[in-house]
Order: structure tokens, then C-alpha cells, then sequence
């Protein structure tokens, strides 16, 4: 029994006075919590609180409570006995239409209140709602509801449930009928159009899944997807044919952005980029911009081309770097060419790269370092949100390579993969575990790029370690090695839905040989903020090779 004491003004009746005092109410555990949020704070009038009270228990199914109200020292107390709760005795539904007998009968055996289960209002309504989601899911898109009654027997305590609907006729996608290209050829969205395919039953999911595969594309603001439904034909089966309207608005030709940040890696950042969705009236679309950082600057522009007829994404890019990272001085020139594609859950990445790189440290002289290296990377993703995953596991491998008969200045072999496991921990909670580890198979280390040699330290690998600072050391400059090993375990605890605090340890090398592996623990408290783009981590982290402490931050997001 729980008691609720409640500061009060009450009407017995409405010719009765106000009293004065405290509202005591008794009820049964179960009806109290029910109903705890509507009892009045203040004055109130008693045949008005009993009918809301009495409106609130019948949506619990309790058609005949019974209220009972005293003057007990000074206060009021209220008796509730609920009385005996409804359950439901019958149930008739009924689907009209073209269905075939099996699909109607799968249906109706779904149905979510089924005899024997007490009534409740919400339970009622969405029992209601599912068997139309369900048809208007599928192939029949003018699925309704036509007409549903809940018969009440307040002395039997029982209810009969009626619900009949009416499927409508089955559904085929006819053509897409694309209305605001203004810029770009109609089959621009064939292109992109993996989900909706004429003479395919219809299905909602695949018409929404069009939508949001174009509205992610670089040439449209915004994107509708809907049936022509006037345009329908219809079959002598009684089948409706009937073409996907694709209304599109599309962006602006030409957009320049500009933006300012910070790093704990490479420090405080401005830049400025320059977009255009149509470079040569081709549909192609250009990235580029010159990102200014305290340790590194970069000039970048890449060219992506749409989707060709086996869904590959194919593009080709070039970059120009200037670096000053933990005393190595490196300039680094490339472009390269690049096709993606989705296979199942696996997205596949081959490239073919050339870079000609010329590093300086404050002990050694200038020396130059040429490679072509062709590159594959695959990422397997099985989480249950990208962004901000509780459960689930990502693995990347990627394997590349130069060869001297091929422009390049040594010969390597690089093999590097990552490993990312995530465990929920309760109800909200998060454990993530992570794991790195990579080689370059080559006589030395020399004349190979910085890009196919490993450095670590830093957010996003060994916290409590600057940025990069775990490696080759040649005088006073951190280079790169040819193995890198890390693990890390971080445990998340959410406060509220937007903002947590995490504990983790990292341990990680970059070294020239397995046998000088001593890996640098580096452990921690921080911050986590679940901003739209993914968390956001503020991390605190001592470093127990270098005694120090550092201050990170990275957006928390799996590779």
C-alpha cells in the first residue's frame, strides 16, 4: 500500500465548502503509481478529482472503481479500490482486399491483444495501428482502418474487440518520374538508385531507403519520394502499376565555407574550402581547400565521380603537406586515384597512390623518399548505430605496397589492421575495446614514406602521450618504425542522455624491430558529449613512460 501526502483544498461535493489540510490517498501499490501524476497539488473539487481519477483507471481497463472519501484529524483521506480489471473475451478482426489467404492470416495471428490479456487503452490503440503499419509496409499502400469498436461489459468485466480494415489493391513500382533537374541528366538518379526498381512489389522501406540515398548525394538539398498515385495502372489481376515521383531541389553550384578549430594533435586550425557539386557540367563533384594548423598545413582537392553500373564509387585526388610533428620536418607531394565499394557489410577501398615525400630532422640532412602503392582496405561494420555504437564490432585490414621495378625508392610490404568491440554494460552503459597492430615487411626503414611507417601517440591511439611522439627516435625527432602495437579499454558511464564520463587505459608502440616492444601505458579520465555528429571526448591522461600529463579531445567515433 503507498500513501501519498499532499497539501490540499478540496470540495467534498460542489455545494460543499473548501477544506483545508492534507489529501491522504489509499490505494493498491500498482493503481497508486498510475495514479500519483494527476493527484492535485492544490484546491480542488471532489466529483471533479473522482470523474478525471475514474477516466484514468478505465484506460488501465478498471471500468467500476470505487471511491471513498473521509475526514480523518483535520485531513481528508481517499480510499480507492479499483475493482476487478478487464480482460478481453473476444476478439474479431477482419482484413478486406486482395491478400492472399496466408498473408491475411499471418496478420490476424500477430494481433497484439489477444484474449485473455487485460485491456488497456494504449495497448488498444497500438494493437490497432500495427496490423495498418503492417499493411502499408508492404504491397498495399492504401491500406485502412475502417472502423473498430471496444464493447465494454462493465458487469462482466469483459471486452469484445471488433477492428476491420480494408487492404486496398497490391502494389508494383512503376517508372521514376523525376520533377526540379534543372543541372543534371535524369539518369543521375539511376545512378544512385540501388532500392526501387520497376515491376518490384512495393515496399515502403525501399521507397524511403531512395530518399535517403539521394538526399545524402552532394547535388540535392532537398529529395520526396512518393507514388504517382493518378498515374496508376492497373492491372487486370487488379494489381496498380504505379511510378515513383521523385521531386528534387537541388544545391547551390558553387559553395565556399570557411571554419576555425583546434586539435590536441596538430594544435589551432583555420581553413577555407571550395565545393562545387557540377565541375564540367559532368555531375562531378569537387572538394578542395587549404586547411592552415600549427604543426601541419595541407592543400587538397579530390574529384568524386557518381556511381557507376556495378555501384563503385570511384574518384582521383591530389594533395600538397607541409608537417613539423615531434622535430621530423616533412614535405610531401602525392595524387592517386580511388574506387569504393559496398559488398554485403563489407566496404571495400582500392587505390593506387604516388608520393614523393622529403623529410628533415634537426641531426640529419635532407632526404627524399618516392613510392607507388597500389592499397586495399577493407572495413567490416556490425553495430547497432555508426555514430554512436553500444553493441558490435568494426575490423579494418588494409594491405599495400611499393616495389623499386615500379617507381618507388624501396621495397615494402605493409599489412595494418584495427579492431574495435563494443560491450553494452546495463542499460545505458558502454565497455569498448580496441586493438592495432601493423608491419612493413622491408630491408630497412629508410627511403620509405612516413605514410607506410607508424607513429602513435596521441588521441585516437596512445593517450597521455603527445601526438606522435611514440616511435624511431634519431636525435631529436620522432620518425616512423616499421611495427605498431595498441590496446585500449574504455568504460562508459552515461549521466543523462547527453552527457557522460569515461575511464580508459591505452598501451602502444612504434618500434623498428618486435624484440624492442616495451609498450607505454598511458591511462585516464574524461568527458563525453553526445553532439550530432557523433560523442565528442574531452580526455585527461597521465603517461606513465614520460611521467606527464595530457589534455585530448577527438570526436568518439568508430574508423
Amino acid at each position: 500500500m503507498i500513501i501519498y501526502r499532499l497539501p490540499l483544498l478540496l470540495l467534498l461535493a460542489v455545494t460543499t465548502p473548501l477544506l483545508a489540510g492534507e489529501l491522504s490517498v489509499e490505494a493498491p501499490d500498482d493503481i497508486a503509481k498510475i495514479l500519483a501524476p494527476w493527484l492535485p497539488e492544490e484546491g480542488g473539487n471532489q466529483q471533479r478529482l473522482q470523474g478525471q481519477l475514474a477516466e484514468i483507471l478505465a484506460t488501465e481497463g478498471y471500468f467500476a472503481p470505487d471511491f471513498q472519501f473521509a475526514e480523518v484529524d483535520g485531513g481528508l483521506t481517499l480510499r480507492i479500490d479499483p475493482g476487478p480489471r478487464t480482460t478481453i473475451t473476444s476478439v474479431d478482426v477482419t482484413v478486406a482486399g486482395t491478400l492472399e489467404a496466408t498473408s491475411r492470416s499471418a496478420l490476424i495471428a500477430g494481433w497484439r491483444l489477444p484474449v485473455g490479456q487485460p485491456f488497456r487503452q494504449d495497448d488498444w490503440n497500438d494493437a490497432k495501428q500495427q496490423i495498418l503499419a503492417d499493411l502499408l509496409a508492404v504491397e498495399y499502400a492504401d491500406a485502412k482502418l475502417l472502423d473498430s469498436t471496444a464493447s465494454i461489459d462493465t458487469e462482466s468485466h469483459s471486452a469484445a474487440l471488433q477492428a476491420h480494415y480494408d487492404a486496398g489493391p497490391r502494389y508494383r513500382f512503376g517508372p521514376i518520374r523525376v520533377d526540379g533537374l534543372q543541372n543534371y541528366p535524369p539518369d543521375l538518379i539511376e545512378r544512385y538508385n540501388r532500392s526501387v526498381k520497376a515491376g518490384q512489389p512495393y515496399r515502403e522501406d525501399r521507397l524511403s531507403a531512395l530518399q535517403g540515398t539521394l538526399q545524402a548525394t552532394p547535388y540535392f538539398s532537398s529529395v520526396q519520394t512518393t507514388l504517382d498515385r493518378e498515374a496508376a495502372e492497373i492491372q487486370a489481376d487488379g494489381t496498380a502499376v504505379v511510378p515513383v515521383l521523385v521531386r528534387v531541389r537541388e544545391r547551390s553550384p558553387h559553395r565556399v565555407s570557411f571554419g576555425a578549430g583546434a586539435s590536441s594533435n596538430t594544435g589551432a586550425r583555420v581553413e577555407v574550402n571550395y565545393h562545387t557539386p557540377n565541375l564540367f557540367n559532368h555531375a562531378w563533384s569537387l572538394d578542395s581547400g587549404l586547411r592552415l594548423e600549427q604543426k601541419r598545413q595541407t592543400a587538397y582537392a579530390d574529384v568524386f565521380l557518381p556511381p557507376d553500373g556495378r555501384a563503385r564509387r570511384n574518384s582521383v585526388g591530389v594533395m600538397a603537406e607541409a608537417a613539423d610533428i615531434q622535430g621530423l620536418r616533412t614535405e610531401r607531394y602525392a595524387f592517386g586515384a580511388q574506387t569504393v565499394q559496398q559488398r554485403g557489410i563489407v566496404e571495400q577501398r582500392l587505390s593506387l597512390n604516388w608520393e614523393d615525400e622529403r623529410r628533415q630532422t634537426d641531426s640529419t640532412p635532407p632526404t627524399s623518399s618516392r613510392a607507388l602503392v597500389p592499397n586495399g582496405v577493407w572495413t567490416w561494420r556490425r553495430v547497432d548505430n555508426l555514430l554512436d555504437p553500444r553493441d558490435g564490432s568494426v575490423v579494418q585490414v588494409q594491405i599495400g605496397g611499393g616495389a623499386k621495378a615500379a617507381l618507388s625508392d624501396q621495397n615494402f610490404v605493409r599489412l595494418h589492421a584495427r579492431f574495435q568491440h563494443y560491450i553494452p554494460l546495463g542499460r545505458v552503459d558502454t565497455l569498448s575495446l580496441r586493438g592495432e597492430i601493423g608491419t612493413t615487411f622491408a630491408d630497412s626503414r629508410q627511403r620509405i614514406p612516413q605514410d607506410y611507417l607508424f607513429r602513435t601517440g596521441g588521441a585516437g591511439s596512445v593517450r597521455g602521450y603527445a601526438y606522435q611522439s611514440l616511435g624511431i627516435r634519431e636525435g631529436s625527432a620522432i620518425v616512423g618504425g616499421r611495427y605498431l602495437a595498441i590496446a585500449s579499454a574504455e568504460a562508459t558511464h552515461w549521466l543523462d542522455e547527453s552527457w557522460g564520463i569515461a575511464a580508459f587505459i591505452d598501451a602502444g608502440d612504434a618500434v623498428d624491430s618486435w624484440q624492442d616492444v616495451r609498450l607505454a601505458i598511458g591511462y585516464g579520465l574524461g568527458a563525453r558529449w553526445r553532439s550530432p555528429a557523433g560523442p565528442i571526448g574531452v580526455d585527461l591522461a597521465y603517461g606513465e613512460r614520460n611521467k606527464e600529463v595530457h589534455l585530448h579531445f577527438s570526436l568518439a567515433i568508430p574508423f
